[in-house]
């Protein structure tokens, strides 16, 4: 019997969660005038009213968009949580230096956004100044274990960012699928990262696995070119896994 329910436990923890409806306020966030008209184009495409639904962000919540990209996820989440809200707006220092845009697309992201504040320390220097709600990370966990950072650096992020939770807090992740990798590898040579290499690694530093979805899925997708190949760019097989830091921690 033990046997049995063991089992049970096993597969519901890995069988995806059904996609769950957006709720009024991430309608009306997505929906916001703020909100660039290419930006709003794809959300057809990126989901993300159901992938905020996942995680169960809501108005008045404190958040982090770690490592904010182009600031697509900032501006969803401003108008999300509201003036009662916060969202720290992260973008590594290491990426301004690699690329200068990164800033000024920090910047534009998060003009005229009052509840938004930017971030731009190193990986080893940051910090949010608040415990947080969520934090919600997008296509770029892999980065965390590129080889231009120091061995270790990635556990040592992760950890950052589960101390920076509020018990109870959540940790969304998306990214790119790699094929099967116990080593790690793939996220330096193509940009992706293996999910089961994802979760052991999350997991490691204290949270619990909560689900995931499957929205994001392609099939065709061979999980061998780099996300960056012209072939597959912007429609490469993701995954949406959330996390959550245990009460009492």
């Amino acid at each position: 019997m033990k046997l049995k329910i063991a089992a049970a436990i096993l597969l519901a923890t890995a069988a995806p969660l059904a996609a769950q409806k957006a709720t009024p306020a991430i309608t009306a966030a997505l929906a916001d005038a703020s909100r660039p008209a290419d930006q709003k184009a794809r959300d057809a495409a990126r989901k993300p009213g159901e992938i905020l639904a996942f995680a169960g962000i809501k108005p008045g919540q404190k958040v982090g968009d770690f490592v904010m990209g182009g600031g697509y996820w900032t501006r969803i989440l401003s108008p999300l949580v509201g003036p009662k809200g916060k969202v720290y707006a992260y973008q590594p220092a290491e990426f301004i230096k690699f690329r200068a845009a990164y800033g000024d697309e920090q910047k534009a992201a998060v003009a005229g956004l009052s509840n938004a504040v930017p971030i731009s320390d190193g990986f080893a220097q940051f910090a949010f100044p608040e415990p947080l709600d969520a934090i919600v990370t997008v296509q770029n966990y892999h980065d965390l274990y590129l080889a231009a950072f120091p061995k270790g650096a990635g556990e040592a992020i992760t950890n950052k960012l589960y101390n920076s939770l509020k018990p109870g807090g959540v940790l969304l992740v998306v990214d790119h699928v790699a094929n099967a990798d116990p080593e790690n590898k793939a996220p330096n040579a193509i940009h992706r990262i293996d999910p089961e290499v994802a979760r052991r690694l999350i997991e490691q530093a204290g949270f619990r696995y909560a689900g995931k979805l499957d929205l994001l899925r392609n099939p065709a997708d061979p999980r061998t070119a780099s996300v960056f190949d012209a072939s597959i760019r912007g429609k490469t097989d993701q995954f949406v896994f959330k996390f959550v830091k245990p009460r009492g921690n």
